[in-house]
C-alpha cells in the first residue's frame, strides 16, 4: 500500500506530465520555427503551429508594463494561485483522483507560463486556431474583429480543460454525488387499527 494517498499522487503525476510536455513544446518552437515568420498547417484553414512570444497575460493583458513590473504581477498571481490550489488540495479526500486531476491540470499551466516568464519575460505560444471558411470568416470578423483565436500554448489549454472541468464538476456533477448519498425516503409505517 502506498504511503501517499491517491490525491496526490495523481496530482503530482498530472502535474509533472504536463509541464515537462509543455515546455518540450515551446523549445522545439522556439529551436525551429522563427517568429512570427514561419507557420506549419496541421489542419489547413483551421490548425497551426506558430512561433509568437506573449508579454501580457491572455490577449496580451498588461503586455504593454515593464518586464519586471509583469513579472511582479505574474508572480503573486502565481504564487496566491497556486496556494489555493495546494488548499483544494488538501481538503480532498484521500481518494478522490477526478478533482485531483482537475488540480493539477490547473496548476502545470501557471507553473509552465511562470517558467518562461521567469526565464525570458515572454510567453511561449504556437497553437494557432482559425478558421478560412469564407461565411464564417466574415461573421467571426465581423462581430470579433478576428477569424482567429488568441494563440496559445500547452499551459494555457491545461487551465482552460482544468478549470472547464471544474465548473462542470461543481454545477452538475458535485450535486449528483451529493444525491447519492442522501439517505434514503423510508415510507412511513401504516397505522395499525384495532378491530
Amino acid at each position: 500500500m502506498s504511503r501517499f494517498a491517491p490525491k496526490y499522487v495523481v496530482f503530482v503525476l498530472v502535474t509533472v506530465a504536463l509541464v515537462v510536455l509543455d515546455q518540450v513544446t515551446k523549445l522545439s518552437v522556439v529551436a525551429h520555427l522563427r517568429q512570427g515568420r514561419d507557420e506549419i498547417k496541421i489542419i489547413p484553414g483551421f490548425l497551426s503551429f506558430i512561433h509568437a512570444e506573449n508579454p501580457g497575460a491572455a490577449l496580451g493583458l498588461l503586455g504593454d508594463r515593464e518586464p519586471n513590473t509583469r513579472l511582479l504581477i505574474f508572480g503573486v498571481f502565481t504564487l496566491v494561485a497556486a496556494a489555493v490550489l495546494i488548499h483544494m488540495l488538501w481538503q480532498l479526500p484521500r481518494s478522490d483522483k477526478f478533482q485531483s486531476a482537475m488540480l493539477g491540470l490547473i496548476f502545470s499551466g501557471a507553473i509552465g507560463n511562470a517558467i518562461d516568464r521567469v526565464d525570458k519575460h515572454t510567453v511561449t505560444d504556437f497553437i494557432k486556431v482559425y478558421t478560412d471558411s469564407p461565411s464564417i470568416r466574415a461573421w467571426l470578423v465581423s462581430h470579433f474583429g478576428t477569424n482567429e483565436y488568441p494563440t496559445f500554448n500547452v499551459a494555457d489549454a491545461a487551465i482552460v480543460v482544468g478549470v472547464a472541468l471544474f465548473l462542470l464538476y461543481y454545477l452538475f456533477l458535485d450535486d449528483a454525488k451529493d444525491k447519492d448519498k442522501s439517505p434514503p425516503v423510508l415510507d412511513e409505517p401504516e397505522s395499525k387499527t384495532e378491530g
